[in-house]
């Protein structure tokens, strides 16, 4: 039997421990969030797949789930605005940052990536523009 890996916050060295996301967010929210075990005194946790214990992606502090989020806002509007299908943005986003697609997670990148998906899709929305005024 595989043995089971235990996530650690990158923050702190701590282990993270999933609760329920009502008991993070203060509402009636339902589902997991792993989280830190030493939270509130470390801020680190990333919510769960639905129905799911298992993480999205890495655990974040406030200033790098903020970025994800920017991030993920950037990015989205190019398959939302129909400028590739939303597999095609994907692959285009793992070509421009060079890693495996299976690895173009936005809850996997730290902050250097997430200004790297930022740009990019920034330029690709511009350009867009650009064209559709053409």
């Amino acid at each position: 039997m595989a043995k089971k890996k235990i996530m650690r916050c990158s923050y702190c060295g701590k282990p993270a421990v999933l609760k329920p996301a009502s008991e993070i967010f203060h509402d009636d929210r339902k589902g997991y969030v792993c989280v830190c075990s030493h939270y509130p005194a470390c801020d680190a946790y990333v919510c769960t797949y639905p129905d799911t214990k298992i993480p999205m992606g890495t655990l974040a502090n406030a200033p790098l789930r903020k970025k994800r989020i920017l991030a993920h806002q950037s990015f989205d509007q190019i398959w939302k605005r129909n400028i590739l299908s939303r597999d095609q943005a994907y692959r285009w986003l793992a070509d421009k940052l060079g890693i495996p697609l299976n690895q173009t997670h936005i809850a996997l990148f730290g902050d250097y990536l997430c200004d790297q998906v930022i740009s990019e899709s920034r330029k690709v929305l511009v350009n867009n523009k650009k064209s559709c005024v053409a």
